[in-house]
């Protein structure tokens, strides 16, 4: 006879979902792809739209209208927002609300790296419960030293929210650092994962401490061993990097599955038609699941 579970307490009853968790089921059902949210003067221009807050405000509100009910995640880079000071910020925040009501996980691409208390203003700015910018992840820098993340770390496991650290990113320059190797000859992108690797232990359906590994390593793959880090790997790079979702299962190999491929330019350029964004990012899902076997 089976035994019946333990009753669940109230602490266990207000326990988050897991960041991880979330993904997962986003990923499977949306499919594995991540959009940008790069409101850059060229792509305003583009759109035919001014380079102020009034175009700010239509580009963010456009992007969210069409894709934050049907893509996995979206992922506003906070800097083209800043720009405009703190109405940018206040139409940032407007963005990052919006996304998550209507059903999208929002990666907000900050990119911090600090140490104490000002790491630890970082997350409380993007991770915290309650806070205006409150996403559902934040993307990290760890190149302070992977533990003067802990501040984040910590906070993204109470709060149930997710981080995804720089490890092997797009950029050619990144090679310099990632690539530079430690006194017991490890380089310090695999530092990194490793370290990400121990983070997420053996979470299930997966962990929500994820890496940023660039697609356009397809020439040079990394060390399959080294993805399995039973988190997500944030996967730029396609489009105007280069990279295309033929390289995802050469870069990634038996951990395409982790993988979330994200795209900016090459969907955001059909804008600012509702319409055409949305079958551009469709078009996306479709390519990756073709080449991956993932998606929804």
């Amino acid at each position: 006879m089976t035994a019946a579970p333990a009753p669940r307490t109230p602490q266990d009853a207000a326990a988050p979902e897991p960041f991880g968790a979330r993904l997962r089921r986003a990923m499977d059902t949306r499919g594995p792809l991540c959009v940008g949210i790069d409101p850059h003067a060229a792509l305003l221009e583009r759109w035919g739209l001014t380079d102020d807050i009034a175009g700010l405000e239509r580009f963010a509100g456009t992007v969210v209208e069409a894709l934050a009910e049907r893509v996995a995640v979206l992922k506003p880079q906070s800097a083209f927002f800043e720009r405009f000071g703190s109405r940018g910020v206040a139409v940032l925040e407007r963005t990052v609300r919006d996304a998550r009501a209507a059903g999208a996980l929002v990666l907000m691409d900050a990119k911090r790296g600090d140490i104490g208390s000002t790491l630890a203003a970082y997350a409380a700015t993007y991770l915290g419960d309650g806070a205006p910018l409150r996403s559902d992840a934040v993307t990290l820098n760890p190149y302070l030293g992977y533990e003067a993340l802990r501040p984040a770390l910590d906070l993204a496991a109470a709060t149930g929210a997710g981080v995804f650290v720089l490890a092997l990113t797009s950029n050619p320059e990144g090679a310099e650092v990632q690539s530079a190797v430690t006194a017991d000859g490890t380089p310090l992108g695999r530092l990194v994962l490793d370290r990400l690797r121990a983070e997420n232990g053996d979470a299930a359906p997966m962990g929500s401490f994820g890496a940023v590994v660039g697609t356009t390593l397809g020439a040079a793959p990394p060390d399959p061993a080294a993805l399995a880090v039973n988190g997500p790997l944030l996967a730029p790079g396609i489009g105007a990097q280069g990279a295309t979702a033929a390289d995802l299962p050469r870069v990634f190999g038996p951990a395409v599955g982790n993988a979330l491929p994200s795209i900016s330019r090459g969907v955001l350029k059909h804008g600012p038609d509702t319409g055409a964004l949305r079958d551009a990012a469709a078009r996306e899902v479709e390519l990756i699941a073709r080449h991956t076997g993932c998606g929804a």
